[in-house]
């Protein structure tokens, strides 16, 4: 790992160890990975490697009584999910975006990424808000990464948040369709990075990822630790390595997202020989 590398992945095990309010698994939330799914040959020829839902169990109630969590599910049904269909904004969705925006900025994990990063990370979350919210991520970007989209109705970009996986998952509205890992890097339920396929709304997502029970707060901070224009860096957090991709639009965010390389430490047992 070059220089700057290390220090990014020491600050987001720094992130990590402050994100209190990740749900912890089995006790939080239960996850049933069930089976690897190689199989996708176009969006009708989709194998489903998974009978059950992905989540099998999540304490609502604890989600509800935690701020930063609670005021991101309001947002959730804010969006539009085809692209090119302009979102009516109202009043009472830019006051949720506000008080999801001050929950946010109160947390330990936001205020270490405001003081170590170069990002205004709480001002760039809706340009149309005031210049004061002018940058932590953008509406299209915030909808991209955490709500996710629909294109010309045969391809879902985005979409890499565990919470809206299990809002839509639970609604009926999505299909967990099985896991994706080589065969030496098989997940299991503590893992909190996740590679998978699934359908929404009928249209299929190959391979996807996420975050597994992690705050709203720590993965907008992840995602706006750097400011380059295009970051690809590899870090170790918990028991997993992974690959966090970060694309930006000028100030604005494109995509973010984690990419699992590997699980139970594997990558450490591999520098141990």
């Amino acid at each position: 790992m070059d220089q700057g590398t290390v220090e990014l992945s020491t600050i987001f095990n720094e992130l990590w160890s402050l994100d209190v309010n990740r749900m912890t698994p089995v006790i939080d939330y239960t996850i049933s990975i069930q089976v690897r799914n190689l199989f996708y040959q176009g969006i009708h020829t989709v194998q489903d490697q998974a009978s059950q839902p992905l989540f099998s169990n999540v304490n609502e109630s604890k989600l509800r009584n935690i701020t930063t969590f609670s005021s991101f599910m309001t947002l959730l049904d804010n969006y539009e999910r085809s692209t090119g269909v302009t979102e009516q904004v109202t009043t009472e969705e830019l006051t949720e975006m506000d008080l999801f925006l001050d929950a946010v900025l109160e947390t330990k994990v936001m205020k270490v990424c405001v003081t170590t990063s170069s990002v205004d990370c709480g001002m760039s979350l809706w340009p149309q808000r005031s210049p004061r919210r002018g940058s932590l991520l953008d509406s299209s970007g915030f909808e991209h990464v955490f709500v996710g989209e629909t294109k010309s109705g045969t391809e879902i970009i985005g979409f890499h948040n565990w919470v809206q996986f299990y809002l839509q998952e639970k609604n009926q509205h999505l299909d967990y369709k099985g896991y994706k890992a080589r065969e030496h890097d098989l997940p299991d339920q503590d893992d909190h990075v996740l590679n998978l396929q699934f359908s929404w709304h009928g249209v299929v997502k190959p391979v996807g990822s996420a975050f597994i029970g992690t705050s709203p707060e720590f993965e907008m901070a992840v995602f706006l630790m750097n400011t380059e224009r295009s970051t690809t860096v590899v870090v170790n957090i918990d028991q997993c390595q992974m690959e966090l991709v970060v694309i930006r639009h000028g100030r604005s965010l494109g995509t973010a997202y984690p990419k699992l390389l590997s699980s139970n430490s594997r990558h450490v047992r591999q520098h141990a020989h």
